[in-house]
């Protein structure tokens, strides 16, 4: 496989055989930014090759990714890393410390070529040629990430993480699972008390009602269960796709702000982060200030909210220096577990 820029949901693995989820698409030149996700472990759920591991973040939140910062600072303090462009502290693995560089494209192209080794690889495959078939897309257009792409899943227990290259194929896959997505059908829904417990679980997490949670949940298309197995499903941005370089712009912190704005471009909210374009947007405090954009590191919030709609907003004020200047808000970032979106 030829180089190509590190993207969303790639893993790394340390020579200390840590394991590592990269994040988003901006990395400094000798770096990735990723957070930890698994760790040698004699009590660990999962296995490779005779290894344990276990996951250090349960799910992902800011609150977690900040609990793996504690763990990293005690332990493995070389891999947090001052960043001068964010203007944050953030985990990250220097690419000299690289054992090994996984790719998920990669790793499901050897999967189709060697065949599965067991039920859930089977079942990863029949779902890629499901897609394939009616969506007439390529078996080229996707990748497997998480645990089965690093070869410590297990089939009793472990999910299926699909990853889903270029805005193209991303919306071509969102479009047959809006469509399909029934009970009984090829790719199933959550059962309603599934769906009631998800949403729960989730508005303890958020300052968010459970009837917010309902109206996010009900335009969430990034999920699904294939023969009984949950799957995740994410949108990744191809090389041409990644517009921004690392040191082009200079984000800058001002603090905690909460306002409302109405949506003007949502098209790159397919992508984690996602970037909504606002307009008309009204902070509580830094009245003056007018923001440009609300960004989200926080899955959920993903592909939710549209065009023409007005949503509320908390999370850390951003002042972007650059070529063009702006403001924006971010949410799920590093250092505030408060942040949401959620329409008016």
């Amino acid at each position: 496989m030829g180089a190509t820029k590190p993207k969303d949901r790639d893993f790394v693995e340390t020579v200390e055989g840590l394991l590592f989820c990269v994040i988003g698409y901006l990395h400094p030149p000798d770096r990735y930014t990723a957070y930890l996700k698994y760790v040698p472990a004699s009590d660990g759920k999962w296995s490779r090759d005779g290894t344990r591991y276990s996951r250090v973040v349960p799910f992902y939140h800011v609150s977690q990714v900040e609990n793996t910062y504690d763990f990293l600072r005690k332990s493995y303090p070389q891999y947090l890393f001052r960043c001068p462009i964010m203007n944050i502290t953030v985990s990250s693995v220097p690419h000299s410390s690289v054992r090994r560089y996984y790719h998920p494209k990669e790793r499901l192209l050897k999967l189709f070529e060697e065949g599965a080794s067991d039920p859930l690889e089977e079942k990863l495959l029949g779902l890629v040629d499901l897609f394939k078939t009616r969506t007439g897309l390529d078996r080229s257009d996707f990748g497997v990430t998480g645990s089965i792409l690093t070869r410590n899943h297990s089939p009793s227990f472990s999910d299926i993480d699909l990853t889903i290259h270029g805005s193209r194929a991303s919306n071509t896959v969102k479009g047959f699972v809006n469509r399909t997505r029934t009970r009984g059908g090829e790719v199933e829904p959550y059962e309603e008390d599934e769906l009631k417990k998800w949403c729960l679980a989730r508005s303890g997490r958020f300052p968010l009602s459970v009837g917010d949670m309902n109206k996010i949940v009900e335009r969430r298309w990034d999920y699904c269960f294939y023969n009984g197995t949950y799957v995740s499903l994410h949108p990744i941005r191809e090389d041409g796709e990644i517009t921004e370089n690392y040191g082009e712009r200079i984000y800058h912190r001002l603090g905690i702000a909460k306002g409302t704005a109405e949506v003007s471009d949502s098209r790159e909210s397919i992508f984690l982060p996602a970037t909504y374009k606002v307009k008309n947007a009204k902070l509580e405090t830094n009245k003056k200030i007018e923001v440009d954009q609300l960004i989200s590191y926080e899955g959920m919030f993903c592909d939710v909210f549209r065009e023409g709609e007005s949503v509320e907003f908390t999370g850390t004020l951003e002042e972007v220096s650059g070529a063009e200047p702006f403001y924006r808000v971010v949410v799920g970032g590093s250092g505030f577990s408060g942040a949401y979106i959620k329409l008016v």
